[in-house]
C-alpha cells in the first residue's frame, strides 16, 4: 500500500506530526522518524498493529486511545487530547506530538484541526490549512462534524507577550 509521507503541522507554538501506521517491520526506520521530527508523544488512534515498547525505548510516550475508522472521536477522547496538548506544550515548548491513524487520512487529522480550532482558526481553515500538506484528509463524515464542532477555546488564553495560545 503507497501510505502518504508523515507531516508536520505547526500552528502558533503548536506541533503535529501526522503520520499512517507502521508495522514492526517499519518500526525501527518510524521511530527515526519521530526523533528527527522531536516527538515525545506519540498518540495512536487506531488499533494496535505494532509492538510499542521499541518505540517507548526510545523515550516517546505512547498512547492509545482508538476509535472509530471514518468516525469522530467520542467526547472522552477530545478531552483527552485537548488535556494533553495544553500539558505538553506548556511543560514542553517546541515539542512535537504525533498522531497516527491507519493512513493517516482521516482519525488523525481530526484530531489536529480540532487542535487548530479550539486555538481560535475557524473550521474551514482548518480544513484547508492541514490538506495543504495532508492532501485526501477528512471525509464527509468528518467535514461535517468538524463544521458542527462548537470551540470552547481550551487551549486560548489571553496573554498579549505570548503570541501562543496555550500559556
Amino acid at each position: 500500500m503507497n501510505r502518504p509521507a508523515p507531516v508536520e503541522i505547526s500552528y502558533e507554538c503548536m506541533r503535529f506530526l501526522i503520520t499512517h501506521n507502521p508495522t514492526n517491520s517499519t518500526l525501527n526506520k518510524f521511530t527515526e522518524e519521530l526523533k528527527k521530527y522531536g516527538v515525545t508523544t506519540l498518540v495512536r488512534v487506531c488499533e494496535a498493529t505494532y509492538d510499542k515498547a521499541p518505540v517507548e525505548k526510545e523515550g516517546i510516550q505512547v498512547l492509545d486511545w482508538p476509535f472509530d475508522d471514518g468516525a469522530p472521536p467520542p467526547t472522552q477522547i477530545v478531552d483527552d487530547w485537548l488535556n494533553l496538548l495544553k500539558n505538553k506544550f506548556r511543560e514542553e515548548a517546541g515539542c512535537c506530538i504525533a498522531v497516527h491513524c491507519v493512513a493517516g487520512l482521516g482519525r488523525a487529522p481530526v484530531l489536529v484541526a480540532l487542535a487548530l480550532i479550539e486555538c481560535g482558526m475557524k473550521y474551514e481553515d482548518a480544513v484547508q490549512f492541514i490538506r495543504q500538506k495532508r492532501r485526501g484528509a477528512f471525509n464527509s463524515k468528518q467535514l461535517l462534524y468538524l463544521e458542527k464542532y462548537r470551540p470552547k477555546m481550551r487551549l486560548r488564553f489571553k496573554d498579549a507577550n505570548n503570541p501562543c495560545c496555550m500559556q
